[in-house]
């Protein structure tokens, strides 16, 4: 079964740095908006990220290379959803389709209200006394 990424980004020379490789902000940002289209198949609430953990970039993203940002719910607190993030990049410079794992992270989003505030994801039940 072929994996579906979340997002699906070319990079282009805007995103690049002064050694003219991918600028890793870039990549973090893209890594950010994958975890929140992960976060709302969940709920179609307001989410806010509160946390990255253990972002390592294993190889460099190239002008030029799509890079694909697939994503895995791994845990639905009360106001809170964890995703993963797999980031792999396509590189055509061969004429082939080589895949390479570029990086992958951890990324914690909080459900908030109108006001900014943390909500529950889904409603919560009356209690019976």
């Amino acid at each position: 079964m072929e994996r579906i990424p979340a997002i699906k980004v070319l990079l282009l020379p805007k995103d690049t740095n002064a050694l003219g490789t991918i600028f890793g902000g870039v990549i973090l940002s893209h890594i950010d908006l994958a975890s929140a289209v992960e976060a709302r198949k969940t709920a179609a609430r307001r989410w806010v990220t509160k946390a990255m953990h253990e972002v390592e970039f294993h190889e460099p993203v190239f002008l030029g290379d799509i890079v694909n940002f697939f994503t895995e719910t791994v845990r639905v607190g009360r106001t809170s959803i964890t995703v993963r993030v797999s980031v792999e990049a396509e590189r055509w410079g061969g004429g082939h389709g080589e895949r390479v794992k570029v990086t992958e992270a951890e990324v914690i989003l909080v459900s908030v209200n109108e006001s900014g505030r943390p909500t529950p994801i889904r409603p919560e039940r009356a209690t019976v006394a």
